[in-house]
């Protein structure tokens, strides 16, 4: 399986995002001053005396306070996602730790753990459980190895074989051996930061106590329209990001596992829980990037999903498309191999 070439590809297509990403804040940088000078010439600048000028350091107060919104937003978004730990946001998703000695599926999500540690390398991480969710779905969360968690939801613990489990909680390994969990919380920081400034525009923008607009509403309509701009591109950039990070992950689960039946048929099943209206358990857009599957809907052409296509993934992961399997019981059904197709038949990843 030609996973280290799709393991290069990913990683190149997230340094190709990440400067374009740091290209659209210097970009807004721009917009900012721009949009700042236009309204101070509409207001105040062709009215005085002796032509059009700018207030003495006009443009560099601009951009330190852009920069101050933007990287203070940016810290205050990451902290308060970093505290307490991956244990305390992953309780806050409604996991608890696993308990192998009450479970027997639960000791088999625990000596999987304990096999994908050695394999990839990586600490083990803390296992926990979602009880309450029958959906197929896991995501690994921690700022760092020592800090790491990986839960699965109850609905992988009943419908999935040990191969396919395996390759779930490889999956997850990779987002922490990657560092994809810490990546994301700080590109989360940075849109919240370009959120934040254009909540300083809306803030001026706003009438006062007695339903008028100052001057400086044009102003603030300005920032209102840079800012907006800016989190629009930079949300979108960081769902592709996810999206990479994504990709890369199921590389790295066919890699570890030896297996393309594993993830394989975890996303098959999955395929299987949509056809039938099983909805996995409804979190926040901020840890979207965290799941093995995402579920918001409502998103424009694709552009801020998190995640790739459950059809695009089987198809990378098979080489050819496949349908969904049958949620059969995790603890005594093994996928019977896919019929073999010629490696021409359709792009993706090939077993040699």
């Amino acid at each position: 399986m030609r996973f280290f070439e799709f393991q290069r590809e990913a990683r190149g297509e997230t340094a190709r995002l990440l400067l374009a990403f740091g290209i659209t804040v210097l970009l807004l940088l721009v917009a900012v001053n721009t949009a700042l000078a236009l309204a101070w010439g509409l207001t105040w600048g062709f009215w005085m005396p002796g032509g059009l000028s700018f207030p003495r350091h006009f443009f560099e107060v601009n951009t330190a306070v852009t920069l101050l919104f933007v990287l203070g937003g940016w810290w205050v978004e990451t902290s308060r996602l970093s505290e307490g730990g991956g244990v305390r946001l992953a309780e806050q998703l409604g996991a608890r730790p696993a308990q192998p000695s009450g479970d027997l599926d639960e000791q088999r999500f625990c000596n999987i753990v304990d096999e994908m540690a050695i394999a990839s390398n990586v600490k083990r991480p803390l296992a926990m459980v979602i009880a309450r969710d029958q959906g197929i779905n896991a995501f690994a969360t921690g700022w760092d190895e020592d800090d790491a968690v990986v839960a699965v939801t109850q609905g992988a613990l009943d419908h999935l074989t040990r191969e396919e489990l395996q390759g779930l909680v490889a999956h997850e390994f990779s987002h922490i051996g990657e560092g994809d969990t810490r990546l994301n919380m700080r590109l989360i920081g940075m849109v919240f930061g370009l959120e934040m400034l254009y909540r300083m525009g809306q803030a001026l923008f706003e009438p006062d106590t007695r339903d008028r607009r100052m001057a400086a509403a044009l102003i603030g309509l300005a920032i209102m329209a840079a800012g907006w701009l800016g989190w629009v591109a930079g949300h979108a950039l960081q769902a592709a990001v996810s999206r990479q990070r994504e990709l890369l992950a199921d590389a790295r689960a066919v890699q570890w596992t030896r297996s393309r039946d594993g993830l394989g048929g975890v996303l098959r099943k999955i395929l299987t829980q949509q056809a039938e209206g099983v909805e996995p358990r409804a979190v926040g857009s901020v840890v979207q990037h965290m799941l093995l599957v995402a579920n918001e809907s409502g998103k424009v052409a694709g552009w801020f999903d998190s995640h790739p296509p459950l059809t695009e993934r089987i198809r990378r992961i098979y080489g050819r498309n496949l349908g969904p399997l049958p949620l059969q019981s995790g603890t005594d059904t093994e996928l019977p191999p896919p019929p073999e197709t010629p490696a021409a038949a359709a792009p993706g990843w090939t077993l040699v």
